[in-house]
């Protein structure tokens, strides 16, 4: 009987030999490949420890790197932006003291409201349309003019408490910078009949204002929002435009939009889609379902707030989590006029407490709802419908003012009125005239807003545009 053979081929010499395998290749090696084949691992370990070597001070120097000059760039960066700022602030501040002083830029600004007035008196004769309420109002204006020539504004500086810098606050007497605007409006978008083109509007409902004081206008009857540069003479569709539709990228009469500073996207109010979506680009994603929605508003801690005008209620929702019926904030104990009832509310505005200030639309009053309110309290209005000082008609937007001063939209009375909380009447910002195109005065006025400059922006729901009133400073 023959021995069984227990040699086989190397895989590097293909001689029949006593071999060994290799675990790592799996192939058979004689003693002395053997060795030369781990000698070209170890060879080949050197080589990649070398590499490793070789890449650990490059993690380093850009360790490195990443701390000494690509963060100290920026702060050098902030640094520098932060000194122009406060340099543009600084000028901004000075000019506004001399105007605020100048003896003759007072008596100029003055002369022109003297001038508006004049030809409102003129008109008024011509006309020969005027009642009490037209005469108190000539009268108070005038007392006004007769203060301010005698009593020029005191001026002082402050720091800014709500700031974590060193900022100073202008404080200037009387209320200078937010009482006044010039009576004559400009035409910043649409105003060339009603209309689809890029030059025209539809029906504006809600605006907003952003800094660089362009302006997104909720296009009701032409189904999309539109965005206005400043002193642009066309808009440009920002959502919607592709017919009135449910589709993601159709609007169906949208009432209200608001920007949202932190993701740059716009949020709308699709009224008759009864949803809230997001537009961001051209991409779209529906916030809330099953919601009579008519106004929207953001607070600074980026809750949304949304009147449900149907169901008479304000509800607010917190960031991200839109899934939810939210929070009712305001009204939700059905339809009436009782002061923990709402009866069609509209547009809404919410303060730096997060009061709700809302156009309690069809009991022609706006109320005003605390943060944690069971009920709300009257603000303006409320004293049934009527064209008097203590009244409303329909009031539609409101804002308000630093100085916690409301400013209504009361939109069948054809005017913008100001009220004081706590008042028992408001006063007339613009409006008035009865003249179908008279530049001084809305027929419908919707959407209300300001800009960082004081100047009132007014939603022209009749007349298809949006008016810019210029304040007087």
């Amino acid at each position: 009987m023959a021995m069984a053979s227990n040699k086989t081929q190397c895989f590097k010499c293909k001689i029949e030999k006593i071999t060994y395998p290799c675990k790592g290749c799996s192939k058979e090696f004689c003693l002395i490949h053997l060795t030369e084949h781990q000698q070209i691992l170890n060879e080949e370990l050197n080589k990649i420890t070398n590499d490793y070597n070789e890449f650990k001070p490059k993690i380093n120097e850009q360790k490195e790197q990443s701390h000494n000059y690509s963060v100290i760039k920026k702060i050098n960066q902030w640094e520098i932006n932060r000194i122009e700022r406060t340099r543009q602030q600084a000028q901004q501040y000075r000019e506004l003291v001399i105007k605020s002083s100048a003896p003759l830029t007072v008596i100029n600004d003055i002369e022109i409201k003297f001038n508006d007035l004049s030809e409102q008196i003129k008109q008024i004769h011509k006309e020969n349309i005027f009642n009490e309420i037209n005469l108190n109002y000539l009268t108070d204006q005038l007392k006004k003019m007769i203060q301010e020539l005698n009593n020029p504004p005191n001026i002082s500086i402050a720091l800014d408490s709500q700031s974590q810098v060193d900022e100073i606050l202008l404080i200037i007497s009387r209320k200078y910078r937010w009482d006044r605007w010039r009576q004559i409006a400009i035409t910043v978008a649409g105003g060339n009949d009603q209309g689809q083109k890029l030059n025209q509007l539809n029906g504006p409902q809600g605006i907003f204002i952003d800094k660089n004081k362009n302006i997104f206008i909720a296009d009701l009857w032409n189904h999309r929002i539109v965005g206005w540069k400043c002193g642009a003479k066309e808009g440009q569709i920002i959502a919607g435009g592709n017919g009135k539709g449910n589709g993601m990228g159709q609007l169906n009469e949208p009432s209200d939009v608001i920007v949202d500073q932190q993701n740059h996207s716009i949020i709308i109010a699709d009224s008759e889609n009864k949803r809230v979506i997001r537009w961001f680009n051209q991409n779209q994603q529906i916030l809330i379902k099953n919601i009579d929605c008519w106004g929207l508003t953001m607070d600074k801690h980026g809750f949304l707030y949304v009147s449900d005008w149907k169901n008479n209620k304000v509800r607010r929702w917190k960031m991200g989590e839109y899934g939810n019926d939210g929070i009712v904030v305001a009204g939700g104990n059905g339809k009436g006029y009782q002061l923990n009832q709402l009866y069609g509310p509209t547009f809404i505005f919410v303060d730096e407490n997060q009061s709700i200030y809302v156009s309690d639309t069809y009991n022609h009053r706006v109320m005003k709802w605390e943060k944690d309110a069971k009920q709300g309290i009257v603000v303006a209005g409320g004293n049934d419908h009527g064209e008097n000082l203590n009244q409303l008609f329909h009031p539609r937007g409101v804002v308000v003012d630093h100085l916690g001063q409301i400013y209504v939209a009361d939109c069948m009375n054809h005017r913008v009125v100001r009220w004081c909380e706590g008042k028992s009447e408001g006063e007339i910002v613009v409006g008035r005239n009865k003249r179908r195109n008279q530049l001084n005065r809305s027929k419908g006025p919707m959407g209300l807003s300001f800009d960082d400059e004081g100047n009132l922006y007014v939603a022209d729901f009749n007349y298809h545009r949006i008016e810019s009133f210029k304040i007087i400073l």
